[in-house]
C-alpha cells in the first residue's frame, strides 16, 4: 500500500484568457509562458490571490479570478518563497522553462474557488 503524497495547497489570480487555456489543457497542468512572461508566480495564500484578481485582474480584464490547486510538497520545496511587497505577500518564482516539470507535480485538478466581474453601470 502506497502512502499519500503530501501536497501543498496554491492559488493563482488568473485572467479570463489564461483560465480559457487551463480549461482546454482539462483543469490539470498551467499554460506556457508568453515571451514577455519569464516566471509563473503561484501564490501562498488566498486572501493575496483574491486582492490581485479583484483589484487588478478585473481592472484589466473585466474579470479575475482566483483558482486553487495541489502541488507536491516535496518538488514545490525546490522553489524560495519571494515575499513580493509585504509579510503577507508571498509568491514562489517558477521559471517558464520549468513549468512543464512543474505541471508534471500538480496533484488533482485546478479549481476556480473565486469569481469578480467588473460592475455593469445601470
Amino acid at each position: 500500500m502506497t502512502s499519500p503524497r503530501a501536497t501543498t495547497t496554491l492559488w493563482r489570480p488568473t485572467g479570463p484568457k489564461e483560465l480559457a487555456l487551463v480549461r482546454e489543457l482539462q483543469w490539470r497542468a498551467w499554460p506556457p509562458r508568453l515571451p514577455e512572461q519569464p516566471i509563473f508566480y503561484p501564490v501562498l495564500n488566498e486572501d493575496y490571490a483574491i486582492k490581485i484578481a479583484r483589484d487588478w485582474n478585473v481592472k484589466h480584464d473585466g474579470a479575475g479570478f482566483v483558482t486553487r490547486f495541489e502541488v507536491e510538497s516535496a518538488f514545490v520545496a525546490r522553489y524560495p518563497v519571494q515575499q513580493a511587497d509585504g509579510r503577507t505577500i508571498l509568491e514562489l518564482w517558477v521559471p517558464a522553462e520549468e513549468l512543464d516539470d512543474f505541471n508534471s507535480h500538480i496533484v488533482g485538478s485546478i479549481e476556480v474557488v473565486h469569481e469578480f466581474l467588473r460592475a455593469v453601470p445601470t
